[in-house]
């Protein structure tokens, strides 16, 4: 099978990217798919014996198949828990969206037969001054995969963050819903049916408040939500 490769966004910061990434590598994996993934930046690393660490990249490390180096997974880790163009500058590091692809591109040098790079908070996240996350997936020509946090605002959110991607050039692969809070939000499933209805690519999957903490339960129980937007799985 060709490699298959996207880019994970979110409605917002906490949507359950990371869940939804790792199920999809999990789900991956259990149709005799080879993975890997990539968290590019990160904000809110914490300090290690071993360097910053950041909890998403190593859900992803944790989740995909191949090996690959922590600073390869996430080359650009940053300690502080704010926006990453803020805390990049605060760092004095330079982040552009050319040089988060020349990263990616190593990656994606890598065999495997799916490739996810997921992103941090939304898709107008700034890298820095000029650039945001469409500057890197343009670079890339990856389709989007978008996690919608059902909660109040999610149709809101949802429809203009599909909308922007599409405006972008971008081609938007799927949608996941994916509820974030730990009680359902009013009206949940009329929320859900109203994007299913409205939103521009197919839905690929609704995850339910996960019962677990643990990273690689949570990924597992994820995956049994998913679907694959690879043709034949």
């Amino acid at each position: 099978m060709s490699r298959q490769s996207f880019f994970i966004t979110g409605t917002d910061t906490d949507a359950g990217k990371t869940v939804v990434t790792t199920g999809l590598l999990r789900l991956a994996s259990r149709n005799g798919l080879r993975t890997l993934a990539m968290k590019p930046l990160a904000s809110g690393c914490d300090q290690t014996e071993e360097g910053l660490r950041n909890a998403d990249a190593l859900a992803l490390a944790q989740s995909m198949t191949e090996p690959m180096p922590y600073e390869s997974v996430n080359p650009v880790a940053l300690e502080p828990a704010i926006a990453p163009h803020v805390a990049a500058r605060e760092a004095g590091r330079g982040v552009s969206a050319e040089r988060l692809a020349g990263f990616c591109r190593g990656g994606m040098t890598r065999p495997a037969d799916l490739f996810l790079v997921e992103g941090a908070g939304g898709w107008r996240v700034p890298l820095n001054e000029q650039e945001s996350w469409k500057d890197l997936v343009t670079a890339l020509q990856l389709p989007v995969i978008l996690v919608v946090g059902l909660r109040l605002g999610a149709i809101n959110h949802a429809l203009l963050s599909a909308e922007l991607i599409q405006r972008d050039g971008c081609r938007l692969a799927g949608w996941v819903a994916n509820r974030c809070t730990p009680e359902p939000m009013a009206r949940e499933d009329d929320t859900f049916n109203t994007l299913c209805e409205r939103m521009p690519a197919p839905c690929m999957g609704r995850v339910p408040r996960l019962t677990s903490d643990d990273p690689a339960a949570m990924a597992q129980e994820a995956s049994r939500h998913l679907s694959l937007p690879l043709s034949g799985v």
